[in-house]
């Protein structure tokens, strides 16, 4: 997915990864230049080690990160550099060799397949529904899911509650995390919720969080909540691998540290700032941490060591490990497939009944300058008071709808379509709550048709 200038976004605090937190970014207008000059260079390092100075979680860090680009751009380190997708890679290997922070990251639109916290680009996200991708009954009514991202709760709940409603009478549960790239702490948390025991509630973790623009911090607190029913007492096995990252360790280091579950597979990837993204000059924008995780019982994160395994395997012998330690043999290499006696859970391949009229209210609501707040969740209300006027600019310039198609369910959950205008065109993800109103939503601008 690329990003640049956020346009619509539902979710104050959010980890980064596989799906931002199942949340899109437009690129707005104008498209990024295809060469970068001097002038643009410096418009983007100067905006981005403003919004170092003013949000990044560890203001000291946050400055030294500044000064670090301010003097190579006066040094003429970045004189050669001219290509965007290049020069945000610079940038993001100068700012992380500061800050050691694995979601401080610069990019450009159309850079190319998202690039995970191994460095390598990641591959394409499977397909899911509400971050679910499957759940299944394997050998001796062991029960598994993968849960491949956390997109806010709003929007994930009923497809986890679904899922695990399948496997409620497995004798033992794996949740497969291998591939989780990230997400919202409030799903994670939600989570967590299946398996404690009892019915008070249990504080699973804590963000502290900057202000920006001061020196002040808040804190946002995340405690289990009611769920249908629970897994407590049961064995419990979470897989990871190197490529579990942000929310999903989140939810390892959180399911280890309650006592919950054994992790099984590979030390994760190491990032507990959450933030969002902010846009820069030149059509290139930043992910910023403006906060991080304090456990309420370890006092502090999994931030730069990730989570390691209760049993250390290679991450593709994880399941069979796992299962091993469940009393349940397997073939070597054998995939879930192989393995699944039955699929109880498949992610939906329709639109979601009303997201395709919601598409065309927007367009319309927007490019007058006037949405309508009380169809939209207040976080998404909130962020959407705070850009009217650029997205008029971006709508009104779009003109009229002329088709709408739906293409798929995304990875995050949203339904995805295809938007002709007049003058452009537009891939829309959006979602909605059950009573109708948009829970989540983002835009990317497509090649207009011939």
């Amino acid at each position: 997915m690329k990003h640049a200038r956020p346009i619509l976004c539902p979710v104050a605090l959010t980890f980064a990864g596989l799906f931002h937190a199942g949340v899109s970014f437009a690129q707005g207008v104008p498209p990024a230049p295809p060469v970068l000059d001097e002038a643009a260079r410096r418009s983007v390092v100067e905006s981005a080690a403003k919004m170092l100075r003013e949000r990044y979680v560890f203001p000291d860090v946050g400055d030294r990160a500044a000064h670090a680009i301010v003097a190579a751009l006066s040094a003429g380190d970045y004189a050669a550099v001219d290509q965007p997708t290049v020069f945000a890679e610079r940038l993001t290997k100068d700012l992380q060799g500061v800050a050691k922070d694995k979601h401080l990251r610069v990019s450009a639109p159309a850079a190319g397949p998202p690039v995970g916290p191994d460095g390598r680009p990641m591959p394409p996200p499977p397909r899911a529904d509400g971050g679910v991708t499957r759940a299944d009954m394997l050998a001796r009514n062991v029960g598994y899911i993968e849960v491949a991202g956390f997109p806010p709760s709003v929007v994930s709940k009923d497809a986890v509650d679904r899922a695990l409603s399948a496997l409620k009478d497995a004798r033992a549960l794996i949740i497969d995390i291998r591939r989780n790239g990230g997400g919202a702490p409030d799903s994670v948390t939600h989570l967590v919720s299946y398996f404690v025991k009892g019915n008070a509630p249990v504080h699973v973790n804590t963000f502290i969080n900057r202000q920006p623009g001061t020196q002040t911090f808040g804190s946002q607190e995340f405690w289990t909540e009611t769920v249908p029913f629970s897994f407590a007492g049961k064995p419990v096995y979470v897989l990871t691998s190197a490529f579990t990252f942000s929310g999903g360790e989140e939810f390892a280091y959180d399911m280890q540290v309650l006592r919950l579950a054994e992790i099984v597979g590979a030390t994760t990837g190491g990032g507990a700032n959450p933030g969002g993204m902010v846009p820069l000059a030149s059509g290139l924008a930043m992910f910023v941490p403006g906060g991080r995780a304090e456990n309420p019982i370890t006092k502090t994160n999994w931030e730069g060591v990730g989570v390691k395994p209760d049993v250390s395997v290679p991450s593709d012998d994880a399941l069979r490990v796992a299962l091993e330690r469940l009393g349940v043999s397997s073939p070597a290499g054998a995939d879930i497939d192989a393995l699944s006696v039955s699929r109880l859970f498949t992610p939906r391949t329709t639109a979601q009944p009303g997201t395709e009229a919601a598409v065309r209210r927007m367009s319309d609501e927007n490019a007058r300058g006037e949405p309508n707040y009380d169809l939209l969740v207040p976080q998404l209300a909130d962020a959407t008071r705070n850009q009217v006027p650029r997205l008029k600019e971006l709508f009104s310039s779009l003109g009229a709808i002329q088709s709408v198609k739906f293409v798929e369910v995304g990875p995050a959950g949203g339904d995805v379509y295809e938007v002709q205008y007049a003058n452009g065109a537009l891939r829309w993800m959006i979602a909605l709550t059950a009573d109708g109103k948009t829970a989540m939503v983002g835009v990317q601008p497509l090649p207009a048709r011939p």
